[in-house]
């Protein structure tokens, strides 16, 4: 079928290389071979320049390349809407997540997701915002689930969710008497942070930031869990979302320190590449995010009970 000579066609390109694309297609090389040379004779003009370190585009490869993309970009979007027409759901997504959303949103969601729609294939790659950001806007996922904020111009957003985010500190921290602070108490602090291009540190970052707060000190984990579990320790304080932190401040293993006058909140966000065409299974999961209630309310008996 022509379709898969020019999806052979278009990942030589993409690759700049015929072992790579073989890999990529789960073909021999002596196949992605054929398929090049078959397309080549098909339409009568040469399409690659051939070198050992590289392949590149001729003239004509560029013209073909071109046309190769709207080509099978409509024949997705045709096969996706037969599937609608046959109130079938199935195919595969490749889901990126956020931490603190790929371990406390995404293993609910699935359960019922793939409860609902069992033969749809879902992979989930967990990385911090800004990894799962440009690996949307490269089209290596179908969907992001991030935090914080996002802009570039080829990345469409819609907030699901507002999430709550809170200032934590252990047990035995000067501050943790108390029912509420002032943003000047937690100047000269030691804070516990996450890494760069996470949705939280940014947060985190912009809160010291707006509150002119100076740091004593910052430990810095890539993980929301290193992040709670230090705090816990007695290293330092820092700001989470009330999901990643809600058994732990239930069992008094941390507590919440409210900050007078203000209220943390951020989005939830849902990402995805303007140039991906939206399939049926990718439609459905965004339906089903978009339903999803707001998780219940922590029970604050312990908080209230300090002295």
């Amino acid at each position: 079928m022509i379709v898969e000579t020019l999806k052979v066609f278009v990942a030589v390109t993409e690759q700049s290389n015929f072992s790579r694309a073989a890999e990529q297609l789960n073909l021999s090389q002596p196949g992605v071979s054929l398929h090049i040379r078959n397309l080549e004779q098909e339409l009568g003009a040469k399409l690659l320049h051939r070198s050992p370190k590289q392949v590149k585009l001729t003239e004509a490869g560029s013209i073909l390349y071109r046309h190769a993309k709207q080509i099978l970009s409509l024949y997705h979007e045709a096969k996706e809407e037969i599937r609608h027409l046959q109130h079938a759901v199935t195919g595969s997504l490749t889901i990126g997540a956020s931490f603190t959303i790929g371990e406390y949103v995404m293993p609910r969601l699935l359960a019922e997701f793939t409860g609902l729609y069992p033969q749809v294939d879902i992979r989930v790659n967990i990385g911090n915002t800004g990894e799962i950001t440009q690996a949307v806007r490269a089209n290596e996922l179908d969907l992001g689930l991030v935090e914080g904020s996002v802009a570039y111009p080829d990345v469409e957003i819609k907030p699901y969710m507002k999430d709550e985010m809170i200032l934590v500190a252990p047990p035995g921290h000067p501050l943790s008497s108390r029912r509420a602070v002032e943003a000047g108490m937690l100047d000269d602090q030691v804070w516990v942070l996450r890494e760069t291009g996470s949705g939280t540190r940014a947060f985190s970052d912009a809160f010291i930031r707006d509150a002119g707060l100076s740091v004593k000190r910052s430990f810095i984990f890539n993980s929301s869990q290193g992040v709670k579990e230090s705090v816990a320790a007695g290293l330092g304080i820092a700001i989470l979302s009330r999901l990643v932190v809600r058994k732990e401040l239930e069992s008094g293993e941390i507590c919440e320190l409210p900050v007078k006058g203000m209220k943390l909140t951020r989005d939830f966000l849902l990402i995805r590449s303007k140039s991906l065409p939206m399939t049926m299974a990718m439609s459905v999961f965004v339906q089903k995010l978009l339903s999803l209630p707001a998780p219940p309310p922590l029970n604050l008996d312990k908080r209230l009970r300090r002295p």
